[in-house]
């Protein structure tokens, strides 16, 4: 069955007059989430690592800082 079905026939409409693709729209909205929820759940698993980065430079400045030509 096709995801197409689901939709109410005033967004069906709207997409053709625009001439959208169901299926694509679908494929990339759903790539868009998951991107967004890999994206969310990285950050929460990876907060501590951060933070811990974030008070290293706020206490020792960025390293090789002294290397720098701006």
């Amino acid at each position: 069955m096709l995801l197409a079905n689901y939709y109410s026939t005033a967004l069906k409409e709207k997409c053709l007059w625009r001439y959208l693709n169901i299926s694509q729209a679908c494929e990339q909205g759903l790539k868009s989430a998951i991107a967004s929820v890999r994206a969310q759940q990285w950050l929460a698993e990876n907060r501590s690592s951060l933070e811990a980065s974030r008070q290293y430079v706020e206490e020792n400045g960025l390293p090789l800082a002294d290397c720098r030509n701006f």
